[in-house]
């Protein structure tokens, strides 16, 4: 089913498609905020799970 999507003039289509909807002035701002999230996310993966009592006196 996705046996072609990663060929290269694949990849330049999508970039030329990202490039026409952000415009080149929000790709740094696009690719720090996914960067962060990736980050984000790999701490959270990470981090031990805290207990539920713990979680629950802090929502409170």
């Amino acid at each position: 089913m996705f046996e072609g999507l990663f060929q290269p003039t694949h990849l330049i289509i999508i970039l030329v498609i990202v490039l026409i909807i952000f415009g080149p002035g929000k790709l740094p701002e696009l690719g720090g905020s996914i960067g962060k999230a990736i980050r984000g996310f790999k701490k959270a993966m990470n981090e031990p799970e805290k207990p539920e009592e713990e979680t629950k006196k802090i929502e409170k």
